[in-house]
């Protein structure tokens, strides 16, 4: 393992950690977001690596990462002005925009389809792993496939030590959820997955942005997605979720009446003394941006304190509380109660 940070990265470690990867290696490595599983997108025996690592499913494509706008050329055939405007404003950072694919891009990176998500991560240790490889990175959140994402090397640890060929140790990650996936490859632009660059943020830079049916609910089953997180369980700790919305006096009124052994409450700031079960909190209600970053680690802490059934308190679906509404929702299986 490697311990970095960004203003201190061990150039003999860098150099070997990108050999790693142009040797068809993977390596998981913090970004902005979360923690990414690391291979170079156009190897297509790396990139089944990653599926293997994750045991991931085939039909669940990849996020390439780039560190500059030079690197498109060879992994699109389209950059349509919309799509200049958003890297114009939020690249490098926590968006993923869908374009269309080159014949560069590996079917087994875009599972397949004729579209692919590209992100330019501002994480300092990600973008210096790309330059110095001179590699566009498929890397899916470094976590065992259904689990809660991983935002530390101690996560990173516990869902794949001993499935990968390096794990570079860079300190929490800054945002806590996954980027924002935005498809540029339609008529009219799309938002499969929400995250700290939000609906309305995208709607003032592109005017009408549809949204997708899985960004609050779930995909239908049959359907070939074009993101990842849109089709299946995601983000859930073993315990079993039921994500509750409404007030803080029906949320405790609710939770109390069924205590019980092994039961746990994910809460908001203040109301865990109300509670009569064992509360992990997760920020204020008014700021989701704390929520989010808190969230995975969360969830993981539930695990190791043996939770059984977990009641989750989730806030308003709207800016950045849209993400974790979207992240909670699967970790419940799709279990939603409006109080």
């Amino acid at each position: 393992m490697f311990d970095w940070k960004a203003d201190r990265i061990e150039s003999g470690e860098l150099c070997a950690v990108c050999e790693i990867l142009r040797r068809g290696g993977i390596v998981a490595l913090p970004t902005e977001t979360v923690y990414g599983l690391a291979a170079n997108a156009l190897d297509e025996r790396a990139v089944a690596k990653i599926f293997a690592a994750k045991g991931r499913p085939q039909d669940n494509p990849l996020i390439v990462h780039i560190s500059d706008l030079a690197m498109l050329g060879e992994l699109v055939t389209a950059f349509p002005e919309g799509a200049r405007r958003l890297a114009g404003r939020f690249w490098p950072g926590p968006l993923t925009m869908v374009l269309p694919k080159s014949d560069k891009i590996p079917a087994a990176t875009s599972a397949g389809l004729d579209t692919v998500g590209i992100r330019m991560p501002s994480g300092e240790i990600i973008r210096r792993v790309i330059e110095e490889s001179g590699l566009p990175l498929a890397a899916p959140s470094a976590n065992r496939s259904g689990r809660p994402s991983t935002t530390s090397a101690r996560h990173c640890i516990e869902d794949l030590w001993g499935r990968v060929d390096a794990i570079v140790d860079g300190g929490e990650c800054e945002v806590g959820v996954e980027s924002t996936v935005v498809s540029l490859a339609g008529e009219t632009p799309r938002l499969l997955r929400p995250g700290a660059v939000t609906y309305e943020q995208l709607c003032a830079v592109l005017g009408e942005v549809e949204m997708d049916q899985a960004v609050r609910g779930q995909a239908d089953p049959e359907s070939r997605v074009s993101a990842p997180g849109m089709k299946y369980r995601h983000y859930a700790p073993k315990a079993k979720v039921r994500l509750l919305l409404g007030g803080g006096k029906e949320f405790s009124d609710y939770v109390n009446a069924r205590a019980g052994e092994g039961t746990y409450a994910l809460c908001f700031a203040g109301e865990e003394g109300a509670l009569s079960v064992p509360a992990i909190v997760l920020g204020k209600e008014s700021e989701p941006l704390t929520i989010a970053h808190r969230l995975f680690s969360a969830l993981r802490e539930l695990d190791e304190k043996g939770a059984g059934t977990v009641f989750a308190h989730c806030p308003a679906p709207q800016g950045v509380g849209l993400a974790v509404y979207n992240r909670m929702v699967r970790a419940a299986a799709f279990d939603v109660i409006k109080l």
